[in-house]
């Protein structure tokens, strides 16, 4: 898809702050793209399309979730973890984008999983980095990502789950399983540079 067409699209289903936001998702994924050798066109889709369903009623979503056999686990949790994977069953669904990598990095943008492609790192990343964030430990990250994805994802992760933990909300579980698994692949590269 063309990405002034994706735009438009888009626009109708966001407020002006959250384009705004979107467009720097899609400013920051092709810096990482670019960095991490992602394909540059997915990466902009992706990007551009992440906050779809961010605006949809939280029945509407909630439905979605029970009637499209979603994780019904996504029920017990905030309203803030559904419009990811809602969104990407949207967008497969009301815009026709079929692609599965591109449909996984908006799922899986909010809470990443276990087992992240370079793709859903990227998509992931630019959300927490993009511009237009400004939070405590945001810099840190951005300084991360110039050099290292995985450590700059961990540590968006890490930031994230504190941060849920002191406003005393319910962590996503695939967020505990992205920690795990970044922490992981981060170790293997660190034994396979000490061995090669």
């Amino acid at each position: 898809m063309e990405r002034n067409k994706a735009l438009e699209i888009v626009k109708k289903q966001l407020t002006e702050h959250r384009y705004i936001h979107t467009l720097g998702v899609e400013e920051a994924s092709l810096v990482l793209a670019k960095k991490y050798g992602v394909d540059l066109k997915k990466a902009e889709i992706a990007a551009i399309f992440h906050d779809y369903a961010k605006f949809r009623p939280k029945e509407e979503m909630r439905e979605i979730v029970r009637s499209e056999r979603l994780s019904q686990d996504l029920l017990h949790y905030g309203n803030e973890v559904l419009h990811a994977p809602v969104g990407a069953y949207l967008v497969k669904k009301e815009v026709g984008i079929t692609d599965e990598d591109i449909l996984r990095a908006i799922y899986y943008h909010t809470t990443g999983n276990g087992a992240m492609t370079l793709l859903e790192k990227v998509i992931f990343l630019a959300d927490y980095i993009e511009p237009n964030r400004n939070f405590p430990g945001v810099e840190s990250v951005r300084e991360m990502a110039e050099n290292d994805l995985d450590q700059a994802c961990l540590m968006a992760v890490r930031n994230t789950i504190t941060f849920l933990m002191k406003q005393n909300q319910k962590i996503y579980p695939l967020t505990f399983e992205a920690y795990n698994g970044l922490l992981q692949e981060i170790k293997l590269k660190k034994e396979k540079e000490c061995t090669g």
